[in-house]
């Protein structure tokens, strides 16, 4: 029995509360679901749906079909599962993490493929920049090749490319033409480098040879004349060719530079450093230098390596400075600091083999392999000498020792340690 008779005035039953009618909250009852951002509708006026607006359900007896349901109990807004909305997730949605295996696997392939192409591109740079100018197939009479690869490197005074002021700082005058300053035999093998000096003044003898310009045949007479002699009468082929008579052994490749060159290589690669013996003063060479351990210049360098008259042996002892230098300057080429630094590396190439001239079989993996091996001379892998000498011939050129070269000859053709020491 309900304790409210009847009903308020003006109530008609729809309150809720005891004795209603209707068991609906009358909140439920009188809310509309409106669009956020839009007028709710006038009296009268039914609600608009579409636009992604769910339609409500009818309500009989607190319930519909399927009874109500707002929405908000699952997070779902306009219709948009998870309470995403039209637009997405919301910012305080988790982003997926990196695939760190993915990106380091693109990073490496990326770093791969730039070392490759630069690799490449540097070959093919440094390649077309040598001067392939020596045929050694013009050279007639060849001894056998023996075990092991022979180079001859040859400094010559050729001021090709020189300016006078060039000339002045460097102290080489102006003379004509070129001639060799130095020659050095370099053997390379399994029993570690050898670096054979051949003094300019040695007296040797010129042999049957064919004109490397003219292609006639010069038949040799007997004549002897100091070793340099042979290069300043018909260049490289005919140099190697007197070598090869002399020695009896086979150069395999030949390398030349000139002074500006030397200087330039020097330079590019920040100075060489060396320690000097003696103090040394030579107004000819230019050379003023005190004794110890120091950093050379392009220009003291040059000086260093060309001077003679301030030195007691006089060109048996700047052979030996050539050695030295050449070594030392090899091994600053080959270390890591300028090797892994194209800031040094690409303009100590470029000085290099632009001033370099080489046979026409010389390849980059050749003249690296002479660079190690001098390198490694330098570092006590290897030996050097100067070819064995006798005494003087006549004309007051040096005359070898021919046992001692005999048996230095025969060493390096079998590759075998050398045990001949020279002067």
């Amino acid at each position: 029995m309900s304790e409210w008779p009847q009903g308020r005035p003006g109530d008609n039953g729809g309150r809720y509360g005891r004795g209603s009618a209707n068991a609906q909250p009358e909140s439920a009852r009188v809310m509309r679901q409106v669009r956020r951002g839009q007028t709710p509708p006038g009296p009268g006026q039914a609600p608009p749906y579409g636009g992604g607006v769910p339609q409500q359900p009818t309500y009989v007896d607190g319930g519909g079909q399927g009874g109500y349901d707002s929405g908000y109990n699952t997070g779902q807004v306009y219709g948009t599962p998870g309470g995403q909305g039209p637009a997405g997730p919301g910012p305080g949605a988790p982003r997926p993490a990196p695939n760190w295996g993915r990106r380091i696997k693109w990073a490496a392939i990326t770093l791969v493929t730039v070392l490759v192409v630069t690799s490449v591109a540097t070959y093919f740079w440094a390649d077309s920049k040598l001067n392939r100018e020596v045929d050694l197939s013009k050279v007639i009479d060849r001894p056998e090749a023996g075990e092991g690869t022979n180079y001859l490197i040859v400094g010559s005074d050729s001021r090709e490319g020189m300016s006078d002021e060039d000339k002045k700082n460097l102290h080489t005058g102006s003379a004509e033409g070129k001639r060799t300053d130095s020659m050095m035999i370099l053997h390379t093998g399994d029993n570690g480098s050898t670096l054979v000096s051949l003094p300019r003044d040695s007296d040797v003898e010129i042999p049957t040879f064919k004109g490397s310009e003219s292609g006639k045949t010069y038949q040799g007479t007997g004549r002897h004349v100091k070793l340099n002699a042979a290069y300043a009468e018909d260049g490289p082929e005919l140099l190697v060719r007197t070598v090869e008579f002399n020695t009896g052994l086979r150069i395999d490749h030949y390398v030349e530079i000139g002074f500006g060159g030397f200087a330039n290589i020097v330079d590019a690669v920040g100075g060489v450093e060396i320690d000097i013996p003696q103090d040394i003063k030579d107004t000819k060479s230019g050379a003023d230098l005190k004794k110890g351990k120091q950093t050379l210049n392009g220009e003291e360098a040059l000086a260093f390596v060309r001077t003679r008259y301030a030195l007691a042996g006089s060109d048996l002892d700047r052979t030996k400075n050539q050695q030295k230098f050449l070594s030392a300057l090899a091994s600053q080429v080959a270390t890591p600091s300028t090797v892994l630094n194209p800031f040094k590396l690409y303009p100590t190439m470029g000085a290099g083999l632009d001033s370099l001239v080489v046979d026409k079989d010389m390849g980059l993996f050749d003249l690296a392999s002479m660079f190690w091996a001098m390198k490694g001379v330098s570092g006590g892998d290897g030996t050097s000498l100067n070819m064995p000498i006798a005494g003087n011939a006549a004309g007051g050129n040096l005359a070898w020792d021919d046992a001692k070269v005999k048996k230095l000859v025969e060493e390096l053709k079998n590759d075998e340690k050398v045990t001949v020491t020279g002067n």
